[in-house]
């Protein structure tokens, strides 16, 4: 049993909640900032370290994919030796990671230093479970639509911070690293959070089991046209990644504390969020991936440029975050984030339809912020309204993975395409790919709404 479980948490009430609530925002865009930073990048990482644009693009892979495994078993860390330890530790390990890629000669070096930095990703549901213990319940739709929009704002920085230090990747991490040392020291600070008294052991087996199997998946799909999707190679890389997921299925069943409590899932109370959440977090990370490409082909813009037009996105993304207590008082979490997922799909469309002009990637960018300020403000909320509160870090964490687990299956998939197709009609597939995610992402949340308006079974964790 989680140690959340048996104990809950209670807030020390020295501090008011906001200025910790706003110290955890600005940490967790950190998490945002290192991966967008490092995608305007890329060529000039193939070119400086003379590699090519696939093996430069695992520099970005990699930190998702570190994201993905290290999200459940941070928030795990968090339960068993209080949040804001592990919140403190991530911050630095990415300062560390910071430091070691400013200073990296080689691609293993880099890469090793985006190990360092995915270890970020876990920032969201961390705060996620802070600001559960610290804020009133009328404040806490707010308070998540905040900490959840956090990935927009900060992706949006992370773009105009690579252009602002004129394609010097080492600029770029030099500046995450002062970024993260700030916050550090934010948090140490003004956050405070309980500490559980009982321990736990963490799930190391699982992690390595869900890390391997990721890890052949997204080289199969990244390596597929190079090597041949029929290639012995590619079909192994797929068999391991099958055996990987099944093991680790099996593990995670019978594991005392799993990495991931998979009837989370799959409950009736959050497995509309875990779908709708892998499936928006695919549809923006395509989207943002596939405009900042788009931009610099078609219109030779420069790192700066590709941020500015994605300004946009991130003013809408702030400033809906700021009503997501509003929104959700009126509305249901489902239904926002089913609207945010089909606005998101719609600014894909119109990138499909009209794609000429400048102008059609700052409506496409609008449509994107408009789209993810909704869905993103809500999906938190959504992740965790029908989970006991003592498994909310747990379930923010679960949504959190499938999220990152979404965004990292998008870049290998985006990089396989533009891979086979680096044209226009390449684009044209990647943003078709993304829409369909972000419909499907739609219903999904629709329907998830809709079913539990119906008498509901007791909530997950329970």
């Amino acid at each position: 049993m989680a140690v959340s479980a048996v104990l809950p948490e209670v807030p020390r009430k020295t501090r008011g909640p906001w200025p910790m609530v706003v110290t955890l925002a600005f940490s967790a865009s950190t998490a945002a900032l290192q991966t967008s930073a490092v995608l305007p990048m890329l060529g000039i990482l193939q070119h400086d370290l003379r590699v090519s644009i696939l093996a430069a693009s695992w520099t970005l892979t990699i930190s998702l994919l570190v994201g993905a495994v290290a999200t459940p078993l941070l928030s795990r860390f968090g339960d068993m030796y209080g949040r804001r330890r592990v919140i403190l530790a991530a911050l630095l390990l990415l300062v560390a990671g910071s430091v070691m890629g400013a200073l990296a000669g080689s691609l293993a070096w880099l890469i090793a230093a985006r190990v360092l930095q995915g270890f970020s990703a876990a920032l969201v549901p961390l705060s996620i479970g802070v600001a559960r213990e610290v804020l009133p319940r009328n404040q806490l739709p707010t308070g998540i639509g905040v900490l959840s929009a956090t990935m927009g704002i900060g992706s949006g920085a992370g773009m105009i911070l690579a252009g602002l230090v004129g394609g010097d990747f080492r600029a770029v991490f030099w500046t995450i690293g002062a970024v993260g040392l700030i916050a550090t020291v934010l948090v140490a600070v003004l956050v405070d959070s309980s500490v559980p008294e009982v321990k736990g052991r963490p799930d190391l087996l699982g992690a390595a089991l869900l890390t391997t199997a990721l890890i052949a998946l997204l080289l199969a799909v990244t390596q597929g046209r190079a090597w041949g999707w029929t290639s012995p190679a590619v079909l192994s890389l797929v068999a391991v990644a099958a055996a990987g997921l099944a093991t680790w299925t099996a593990v995670e069943r019978r594991a005392p504390e799993p990495l991931v409590e998979l009837p989370m899932l799959t409950h009736r109370g959050t497995v509309g969020a875990s779908i709708s959440s892998a499936l928006l977090g695919f549809a923006f990370f395509g989207f943002f991936t596939g405009l900042a490409s788009y931009a610099r082909a078609r219109f030779a813009a420069s790192t700066l440029e590709v941020g500015l037009y994605l300004v946009p996105a991130t003013v809408f993304m702030l400033v809906l975050s700021l009503y997501a207590g509003r929104l959700t008082r009126r509305f249901s979490a489902s239904s926002l984030v089913g609207t945010g997922s089909a606005v998101v799909a719609l600014g894909l469309v119109w990138l499909i339809v009209s794609h000429d002009h400048p102008a059609d990637l700052y409506v496409a960018s609008s449509l994107l912020g408009l789209g993810l300020g909704i869905g993103y403000a809500a999906l938190g909320t959504m992740a965790v309204e029908h989970v006991d509160p003592a498994k909310t870090a747990v379930a923010a964490g679960v949504n959190a993975l499938v999220r990152v687990v979404g965004g990292a299956v998008a870049g290998a998939v985006v990089a396989a395409i533009l891979a086979a197709r680096p044209d226009v009609a390449g684009y044209e597939w990647t943003f078709a790919v993304c829409a369909v995610a972000g419909l499907v992402g739609a219903v999904v949340a629709f329907a998830f709404g809709r079913l539990n308006r119906r008498p509901a079974t007791a909530p997950a964790g329970r």
